[in-house]
């Protein structure tokens, strides 16, 4: 299975971010946004796909994937929106097309809604967008994170594994879920595990949810019909809430839909990006 690397750096206020360009300079700029606990790499295969017209920009959250992790580190929603923010601003992006998967759907929302982020369409994957969220174990661990991150690490490895592994539908390649858990490994990402968890804060939607109608740029969802994490009633929901916005059931795929349907998803990102108006319209 092939590598997925981020060489490149940006240090932002809430600790440096590991991305990455793929494609041509010049194309019409696409960045995918990942979600927790996940990393940029469930992107690799819509990333590779996209880069053949557009210029894919791919970057893993502050406390996520190859980005820095520390002690007091702010990893909540309200971190997150400003730095991608800021991210965008530092890639000289004015507005650029948007993908976002789960709770980088929630990132790129507030970023437009809040922050002032343009762009020219957004994507949303099964995104953290609406109340109520949060499965049971998600709320069970925010509750009593100081405990969990005790865990033995044997413990702490089987149940991150277990956890990730639910998010698909038909079930992930080893090698997928050896590559997605390992980041939360070892002490410091044991720690970062419970961090980003104990952070999550439904208020961080409830601020913006009201707001959605006001989105006026070309909108898509796309919800994966088997999710157990998000049900997809909340892609109607969602998509009854966006002015324009159309939504897209994707057959036989759970939360992560990169993994369990990546051509069906790809195909459906390619003619919504390819109609997207240009920047200058």
């Amino acid at each position: 299975m092939s590598e997925w690397l981020l060489p490149r750096t940006f240090r932002s206020a809430s600790g440096d971010i590991r991305w990455n360009s793929l494609g041509e300079p010049g194309q019409a700029p696409v960045v995918l946004c990942h979600g927790t606990p996940f990393s940029s790499y469930v992107w690799r295969a819509v990333a590779r796909s996209l880069a053949r017209r557009h210029q894919v920009f791919v970057w893993d959250m502050p406390g996520y994937g190859a980005s820095q992790m520390y002690a007091g580190q702010d990893v909540s929603l309200a971190a997150q929106g400003r730095v991608f923010a800021e991210l965008l601003a530092h890639w000289g992006l004015a507005e650029p097309l948007v993908v976002a998967h789960d709770f980088g759907g929630a990132v790129s929302l507030r970023a437009h809604l809040l922050h002032g982020a343009r762009y020219r369409a957004l994507a949303l994957v099964d995104p953290v967008a609406l109340a109520p969220w949060g499965s049971p174990f998600f709320r069970l661990v925010g509750g009593h994170w100081e405990v969990f991150e005790q865990l033995p690490p044997a413990l702490h490895r089987a149940l991150v594994r277990e956890y990730i592994g639910s998010a698909s539908s038909p079930g992930l390649h080893p090698a997928v879920l050896d590559r997605l858990a390992r980041p939360w490994l070892g002490e410091v990402g044991q720690a970062a595990f419970y961090r980003q968890i104990a952070q999550a804060d439904q208020r961080h939607t409830d601020e913006i949810q009201d707001r959605y109608g006001e989105i006026g740029i070309p909108a898509l969802v796309c919800w994966g019909q088997e999710d157990t994490w998000i049900p997809p009633a909340k892609g109607h929901e969602l998509t009854a809430r966006i002015p324009g916005a159309r939504l897209e059931p994707i057959t036989g795929a759970g939360h992560l839909v990169q993994e369990d349907a990546p051509a069906e998803l790809t195909a459906v990102l390619v003619d919504f990006l390819q109609s997207a108006p240009d920047a200058s319209d």
